[in-house]
Parts: structure tokens; C-alpha cells; sequence
């Protein structure tokens, strides 16, 4: 989640209002920062949960590894004072999720007992919480729900078109193994997918990476599955 309020819910206004607030909340219980290289941990899948990080810029992703080993890229986010480890903060459960640091980047560090009394004697900064947690679990919902139901050549194709028609919190990987594990494959199932998207002339590669060749007809490919 970030610090500053997302841009929808019910209650927009009440936290556009307090975001200043949340803020200071969150800062005034920071016990320090750290520096972490490229491709440092800052959060372990499994390890308890010791304090919040909050990156305020920088490229981190995030992953999860199954106990057969194989593991599922959730995607990268361009932080903009993101918050992480408040899931299990509320939970008090081990970390559920790796979050790498993808560049060399500063970390500020949230004294989980810190917090805890200043959001007990502030109990409607909650909504800050509950709102973001909400919004978030819809959007790794949407993500889950499509992974598991459509086939892989669906889902690189309607990813594409949501990275383009919307401003999406979580990018791809530019690596083909990372890609891959985003849409929970193997690196060469997810090369012959890409494959049939470039030879039903619906996908190109670029110098950015893949894009989208004729969008009403991926639209039309995508709605062939419906």
C-alpha cells in the first residue's frame, strides 16, 4: 500500500483530508533507514515480521516460492512511499511474500510497537489501512482469478492491454524467466505463447519490450474467450 490515499473508495474524502496526518503518523514512528543494494532482500518469505518498511522511491519486486520450488513473480512496482509488511503487521503471521529491491535504494524503517499505540490513540487512521488492504486484495484477486482460469496466451494478451490502457501498480520484468514466473509458467511455455500472439500478428516485439500490434483485434482475441 502507499502512504498517500488511492485515488477511489468510499471514503476519498476523509482521507485526502487526514493524508497529511497519516503521514506524520507513520514518520513519527520510524526508527531509522537502511540502504539496500540490487537484489537484496528487504522483506523474507517465512521470517517474522520485525518492522514496516517503507521504500519512498525505487523499483522493488515481489515473489512467492512453493514448497516444489517453483516460484510466482507477482510483478514490480515503482514505489512512491509504499509501505510494506502491513498485511502481517495485522496478521502477526510470518511474511507471506519476498520483496527484493530490483536498484540500489533507501528503506525507512516502522517500529511495529510504535505504531501500534499511536494507532490505538488515533483508531480512525484505520481507514487508511483498511482501505488501501481492500483495494489492493481486489487487484491481487483479478490478477489470481485470470492466472488461474485462462490460458497463458490470454493472459499476456489482456496484460499488455491493461498496462496500456491503465496507470497499473504492478510492471513486467524485462527478463524472459522472470516473465514467465509472473504468469506462473515455465520460461519456454511462456516463449511459445508469446510465439502465438506474434504469429497471429496481435503482439510484436519492441525496444521496450512486447506491444500491442492492432488493439481491436487483441480486443476481439480476448473476447473470443468470454
Amino acid at each position: 500500500m502507499k502512504i498517500s490515499p488511492y485515488q477511489n473508495g468510499r471514503f476519498k474524502s476523509f482521507l485526502e483530508q487526514k493524508s497529511t496526518e497519516f503521514r506524520d503518523l507513520i514518520y513519527q514512528c520510524q526508527i531509522g533507514s537502511r540502504y539496500f543494494d540490487s537484489g537484496e532482500e528487504i522483506l523474507r518469505q517465512g521470517e517474522q515480521l520485525q518492522h514496516l518498511c517503507v521504500v519512498p522511491v525505487g523499483r522493488v519486486s515481489m515473489s512467492i516460492i512453493a514448497a516444489n520450488g517453483r516460484r510466482f513473480q507477482l510483478g514490480e512496482a515503482n514505489c512512491d512511499y509504499h509501505i510494506y509488511g502491513e498485511m502481517e503487521y495485522f496478521t502477526q503471521t510470518p511474511c507471506q511474500w519476498n520483496v527484493v529491491a530490483d536498484e540500489h535504494m533507501q528503506v525507512d524503517i516502522i517500529c511495529i510497537q510504535k505504531l501500534t499505540e499511536a494507532l490505538n490513540s488515533r483508531p480512525e487512521m484505520m481507514f487508511f489501512f483498511a482501505s488501501a488492504l481492500a483495494e489492493d486484495y481486489q487487484d491481487s484477486m483479478d490478477i489470481y482469478t485470470n492466472r488461474l482460469l485462462h490460458p497463458i496466451t490470454y493472459n499476456i494478451a489482456y496484460d499488455l492491454l491493461v498496462q496500456k490502457q491503465a496507470n497499473t501498480l504492478l510492471g513486467g520484468f524485462g527478463k524472459v524467466n522472470q516473465e514467465a514466473e509472473r504468469f506462473g509458467t515455465s520460461g519456454r511455455v511462456y516463449r511459445r505463447a508469446v510465439k502465438d500472439l506474434m504469429d497471429k500478428e496481435l503482439i510484436r516485439k519492441g525496444e521496450q519490450g512486447l506491444e500491442i500490434v492492432d488493439e481491436s483485434a487483441l480486443k476481439a482475441f480476448l473476447d473470443a474467450y468470454e
